[in-house]
């Protein structure tokens, strides 16, 4: 298996991680990472996390951290899930946006989303 990236729009998974480990940070929203994620597919490279991992709906936060590794060609499998998880995605912000959450809601969503990575990144360092 080739180098590990984690690819994150979380602040906070950033400053605790950037130094750590190969990350990659975008001030983007939840389906932006996913293209990002669905980009990076195409370019070989293979999920070694769900991007709609845990029970927190893609329209109920902004945060999501994903952890991909490169690989030997565009790996089939990584494709068909980053693509269903943007159409999942889709549907869900179609139905209800995410709303304008005030600081500390965001930094709470922040914190549920390192807690969700944290063990696959322990498990990559």
């Amino acid at each position: 298996m080739g180098k590990n990236i984690v690819i994150t729009n979380n602040p906070l998974v950033k400053s605790k991680y950037q130094d750590k480990i190969s990350l990659e940070y975008y001030d983007i929203g939840y389906l932006e990472l996913l293209m990002k994620v669905r980009d990076k597919v195409h370019l070989g490279y293979k999920l070694l996390t769900h991007p709609l991992s845990s029970s927190v709906k893609p329209n109920e936060t902004p945060y999501k951290t994903i952890i991909i590794s490169e690989g030997g060609g565009l790996d089939a499998d990584s494709l068909l899930i980053i693509e269903n998880s943007i159409l999942t995605t889709k549907k869900f912000l179609k139905d209800i946006a995410v709303s304008n959450w005030e600081d500390k809601i965001l930094e709470d969503f922040q914190v549920v989303d390192l807690s969700i990575i944290e063990p696959a990144i322990n498990k990559i360092l």
